[in-house]
């Protein structure tokens, strides 16, 4: 087939020899569906717009970059028999058929129809890339988790030894939940639950959840236990639970959290961290059930012991009480006379106590005697002293008195000999009088004044000018 790219262009200044539009678009599909690199290649991509009339497949694959925005996008195809295979290998080894948002490896062959254009012929998928995918992704929570400290936290708790008292997390139209209350129903044993509603499949699982966390933790001396519980589904739908918030949030709640989510095979990031993982609703339900059961066990155990110890004590005291009946009659007359022999006993004793006990005492009294009149005898000459020094320190007190009185006297004296009018007048300075009164300002002395000055050796009259 002649080769578009080796088409010369048609030289200038000639009549164009024109294709049609189905010549030209045959002449692209010979290059695309004969080049041997586009043919059975292992592509990863993100399935879109999944459409299945049967018995065929039509598709969207789509790339998209750190910020979530397609870069790159073809229309995928798989033909019956083909889809066929390939959606029971997937479902056989990931319990799940290909879905919108599923990140698949697919073995791809490009093809070029003139009437419908570039598309990829899906022949084969690896259901291993899945796998390991949503694996990574529950492994990177667990290890943020760890980082955390959170991993163990909730299986840390102590579960009630009967849990009675049970928060249920579910869908109250999911059969899960169904089964799960219709067990504890008829299980014999009383359970006080209470629902609280959350949405468990899609992308607002997680948020669904925390939501009822938290009405849940409103009340939590109340409960004994959370139950979330989902019944059977695809493994995507459970994907929606391998949530890092999710997973913190129940690792944090401060009540066990028993988890019944899908089936057997399934297991999700709460499964790991809740305080104890069931595979199933129904499995929960078992495990609470056989709880309660393994409490009565003991309680019936306890029970029966308290009953044959009491029996046994019973026995032993009922045979103790005959053969303290039998010998009773024979011990009572030793026993009297064991008593008497005591009694004379201590009646000699206590005379022999009585006398030297008195004795003791009398030696006692009189030491203190003698005590006391050593004491009083050696207190009054005491007394007697101290009465004969007082008069002397009173004389020397009042003496003492007298010169430090007449030392403030003497001092005050010379205080105000130093401050008197006189010693001013003696160091140079006068005092003038008008009519027998000082003077203490020029303007009290008019023109004509009379006026008497007085110095230290004398008295002056002048008049003002």
């Amino acid at each position: 087939m002649e080769s578009l790219f080796d088409m010369d262009p048609t030289p200038a200044g000639t009549s164009p020899s024109a294709l049609t539009l189905l010549d030209f678009t045959r002449l692209i599909s010979g290059q695309i569906n004969a080049a041997p690199h586009l043919s059975g290649r292992w592509v990863v991509a993100e399935i879109s717009n999944l459409s299945q009339p049967n018995p065929h497949c039509f598709c969207e694959l789509i790339q998209k970059d750190e910020r979530g925005v397609s870069v790159a996008r073809i229309k995928g195809v798989s033909w019956a028999n083909n889809w066929r295979a390939i959606c029971g290998k997937f479902m056989a080894a990931t319990g799940r058929t290909p879905a919108p948002g599923m990140k698949l490896m697919l073995r791809l062959s490009a093809n070029h129809s003139p009437a419908y254009g570039l598309s990829a012929v899906i022949s084969d998928i690896d259901p291993a890339y899945t796998l390991g995918d949503a694996e990574r992704r529950r492994r990177e929570i667990l290890a943020a988790l760890q980082r955390e400290g959170l991993l163990t936290r909730n299986k840390e708790l102590q579960l009630a030894p009967a849990p009675q008292r049970v928060a249920i997390i579910s869908s109250q139209h999911a059969a899960g939940y169904g089964d799960f209350v219709n067990q504890m129903r008829n299980s014999g044993f009383v359970f006080y639950s209470l629902l609280y509603p959350a949405t468990l499949q899609g992308q607002s699982t997680p948020a669904s959840v925390i939501a009822a966390l938290d009405r849940v933790e409103m009340a939590p001396d109340f409960w004994d236990c959370v139950v979330i519980i989902r019944g059977g589904g695809s493994t995507d739908d459970l994907n929606s639970f391998d949530d890092l918030e999710l997973a913190r949030r129940v690792a944090q709640c401060p009540i066990p959290v028993v988890v019944g989510i899908g089936h057997e095979r399934d297991r999700t990031v709460l499964d790991e961290i809740a305080h104890t993982r069931c595979k199933t609703p129904t499995a929960v339900a078992a495990f609470l059930i056989e709880r309660l059961q393994i409490a009565e066990q003991r309680a019936m155990d306890l029970t029966r012991s308290v009953v044959d110890y009491a029996r046994n004590a019973f026995m032993a005291e009922r045979q103790r009480l005959g053969q303290f009946s039998a010998t009773l009659p024979h011990l009572a007359p030793a026993r009297l006379e064991t008593e008497k022999n005591r009694l004379n006993v201590a009646r000699q004793l206590l005379g022999r106590l009585t006398m030297q006990v008195t004795s003791d005492a009398s030696r006692r009294l009189t030491m203190i005697a003698s005590a006391m009149q050593t004491a009083v005898g050696s207190t009054l000459a005491g007394r007697r002293e101290r009465l004969a020094a007082i008069p002397t320190r009173i004389e020397g007190a009042i003496a003492s008195r007298i010169r430090l009185e007449e030392q403030r006297l003497n001092a005050r004296e010379e205080l105000i000999a130093a401050i008197s009018p006189t010693a001013t007048l003696r160091r140079g300075y006068s005092i003038t009088r008008v009519d027998g009164k000082a003077v203490r300002s020029v303007a009290e002395l008019p023109p004509g004044s009379l006026i008497e000055t007085t110095f230290s050796d004398g008295t002056v009259k002048s008049r003002t000018e």
